[in-house]
């Protein structure tokens, strides 16, 4: 008897789009799904086969009866275990393509469907890796999948980092965990762009450090010329500004609400060399930028880089709205000729839509301006083509 006939079957309604769940899009949501009290009671993180309509298997799910996402597709093999052999396998496709990407281990390992582990996110920082399991199914199999890591890599730190909100809608705990050798008792450094950032892989956001915007820090760097001065709004641990102050910026301002991650900002500039140059403003990013403005400074590049105000399709307008007005207020900052970045990490926003609200919010504030480079995530965060989610990240960068 093969694995696939003792695991229990989930069968699609007539109007699911089974076509599209063969052709590679990785989620089932619960509305698409024929449930009764069987299927209601399969355990959360479970297996089971996806059928069609007609009872024809589709792939091999992982259950969650508790999310809206009630199946995500993990391999098209239905009789797949997931034993150690899984899960290295895949670890080592995703480790072969970083490390023909990058020079030195730091960089996103797993980009959860991308990279064939739906809902997990991996970040590795040197000999240490950051997990956030955000799926189910993923946290019952995260003996496995740790084992399989440090086999696969020969990192030496393992953690668990459970502060994504994903966790609480798949009905997760919000602990976190050292899951193998020792939590790191300081910030780690971390090198990017010529620049060094520290990374608090214990207490700070999501894994401690955001890769993915990278290439579009690079980006930002060759926009400055020698002694230009650099504006980084919404700056967490110092993205943006750091890398054009070792792109040669004569002086950079960081503005963030966190206290802790400018502190982290300084630590980086110190570590990098640029502590003489680098200055940082606590407070809200849009009373900063009004303040700025009634202060009557300008800079050679301005950076926006706030996070998701559009995070789900509800607050898509709002979330737009918000965008237009960073725009507003960030353009009349940026000296004639000079240059305005705006970004987006809400996947709610396409591209389209982001771009539309950014270029409104510089026309109302009266400015002309040239869009002249679109960026995106690098590519350790590949996108699944057949999930727009994928492709969260958007950067649009001007000349005013």
């Amino acid at each position: 008897m093969t694995q696939s006939a003792d695991r229990p079957r989930i069968r699609l309604k007539p109007k699911a789009n089974a076509r599209g769940l063969r052709h590679g899009f990785p989620w089932v949501y619960a509305n698409d799904v024929v449930t009764d009290r069987r299927t209601r009671k399969i355990p959360a993180g479970a297996l089971a086969v996806l059928e069609d309509e007609n009872r024809a298997p589709i792939a091999l799910v992982a259950v969650n009866p508790e999310s809206k996402i009630m199946c995500r597709v993990l391999d098209r093999d239905l009789d797949a275990e997931l034993n150690a052999t899984w899960f290295e396998t895949r670890l080592r496709r995703a480790l072969d393509m970083r490390e023909r990407l990058f020079d030195a281990p730091y960089y996103r390992l797993i980009h959860a469907e991308a990279d064939g582990f739906p809902g997990v996110i991996i970040d590795r920082f040197g000999d240490a890796c950051v997990i956030q399991p955000n799926a189910a199914w993923a946290e019952a199999h995260l003996d496995t999948l740790t084992d399989a890591l440090v086999a696969v890599t020969g990192v030496t730190t393992v953690l668990k980092n459970a502060s994504g909100r994903t966790r609480g809608l798949e009905g997760l705990d919000d602990a976190n965990l050292t899951l193998r050798g020792t939590a790191p008792d300081a910030p780690l450094p971390v090198p990017m762009n010529g620049a060094t950032y520290m990374a608090d892989l214990t207490g700070g956001q999501k894994t401690g450090l955001f890769y993915d915007q990278r290439p579009n820090h690079a980006f930002a760097a060759r926009l400055v010329q020698p002694g230009a001065q650099v504006l980084d709004v919404f700056s967490h641990v110092g993205g943006f500004g750091l890398a054009m102050l070792a792109g040669g910026a004569g002086s950079a301002l960081s503005v963030d609400g966190s206290a802790a991650a400018l502190e982290l900002a300084a630590q980086g500039a110190q570590a990098s060399g640029f502590a003489d140059r680098f200055q940082t403003r606590q407070g809200d990013a849009f009373d900063v930028l009004t303040q700025l403005a009634e202060e009557g400074v300008q800079y050679d590049v301005v950076i926006c880089d706030p996070p998701a105000f559009a995070p789900s399709k509800q607050a898509l307008d709002a979330g737009l709205r918000a965008y237009e007005r960073i725009a507003r207020l960030a353009a009349p900052l940026a000296k004639p000729g000079g240059y305005l970045g705006l970004c987006s990490c809400s996947h709610a926003a396409d591209l389209g839509r982001f771009r539309d609200a950014s270029s409104r919010g510089i026309g109302r504030s009266g400015r002309q301006a040239q869009l002249i480079h679109t960026g995106f995530a690098g590519p350790d965060h590949p996108q699944l083509p057949q999930l727009a989610e994928s492709g969260y990240l958007k950067a649009v960068f001007y000349r005013v």
